[in-house]
């Protein structure tokens, strides 16, 4: 398999690191077909957004992962910044440099994967560009209700008020004490040093750190580092209000029955028209999804295949 291509395009004011992963010699003819793989957050495009794209690629379908902006090897300050709006116009452009190829690609068939926090942002996406043809999600998540409701478990569902003060005013101290000077470095919102998440720990940071800790998901541009800055951006987001706006065209989430996130993807379903499809898979967690394709993987295939 050979390696993608290098690629940038713009995004509003930022400038966006991409590859381009071609279908493989003797895969099916797909026509042109085209996915984006929109990375997780924390997380860069060499991860799983990698994996999925190798998938695809095998496949005979055109794939196109990027960065961010403020993330990876795309531009933007400061680093790690996290704003839902900026990522909803990643994935935007993306799609509009796709359509850029048109010796590659056919501009009708264009499809978005989006995993974990690219799960909402895609919808929110979808939701609004017609372009995207197909829309699917893996372990999908929206950061604006872990926001504001302290959490992302199940039983986090519904807003408090004492955890919205407490991100904004930890945003609001984090802008001040950065226009004062000196600059600071980001914290990390978790280690990724399994060694060190005490035993009492949520799971899913431990399920967390057992994926970017270890050699399947470790990355030097993936620190985990975010500004704090980004909470009072994501407080009044949410990925999920208009998802019945993607109707007519299909809808495939895709999530582990562990999955602490996997209400999300439930209520996701339940709030979009049809088609539309939850796809679970059993005896999985959130980040399982990330790298072990064996059941998913075919299942996007097909979903593609038959959409684009």
């Amino acid at each position: 398999m050979s390696a993608p291509t290098k690629v940038t395009f713009p995004s509003f004011m930022l400038q966006i690191s991409g590859e381009l992963y071609a279908p493989v010699a003797g895969s099916p003819d797909r026509k042109g077909a085209a996915v984006v793989v929109s990375h997780p957050m924390t997380g860069v495009k060499e991860q799983t957004s990698a994996d999925h794209a190798r998938l695809l690629s095998k496949a005979g379908f055109y794939a196109l992962t990027f960065d961010a902006g403020y993330q990876g090897e795309s531009t933007g300050q400061p680093r790690g910044l996290e704003d839902p709006h900026q990522r909803v116009e990643d994935n935007k452009a993306a799609v509009s440099y796709l359509t850029t190829l048109k010796s590659k690609v056919d501009p009708d068939r264009i499809g978005v994967l989006g995993i974990c926090a690219s799960g909402g942002y895609t919808s929110y996406a979808a939701q609004s560009d017609s372009r995207i043809k197909a829309l699917a999600t893996v372990s999908a998540a929206c950061v604006g209700r872990m926001t504001r409701n302290g959490g992302l478990h199940k039983e986090n569902n519904k807003e408090v008020p004492q955890a919205i003060a407490g991100a904004l005013q930890a945003a609001g101290q984090w802008r001040t004490q950065q226009a004062r000077g000196p600059h600071s470095e980001a914290p990390p919102m978790f280690s990724s040093d399994i060694k060190q998440i005490p035993d009492n720990a949520d799971s899913f940071f431990k399920d967390a750190a057992a994926y970017y800790g270890s050699k399947r998901g470790n990355h030097p541009r993936s620190d985990q580092k975010v500004p704090p800055s980004s909470y009072d951006l994501m407080v009044s987001y949410d990925s999920f209000n208009f998802q019945h706006l993607i109707s007519p065209r299909p809808l495939l989430m895709v999530a582990g029955s562990e999955a602490q996130t996997l209400h999300y993807s439930e209520t996701a379903v339940t709030a979009a028209r049809e088609p539309k499809e939850l796809f679970i898979v059993e005896g999985k967690n959130h980040f399982d999804l990330y790298d072990d394709l064996a059941v998913s993987g075919p299942k996007l295939v097909e979903f593609f295949g038959k959409n684009l």
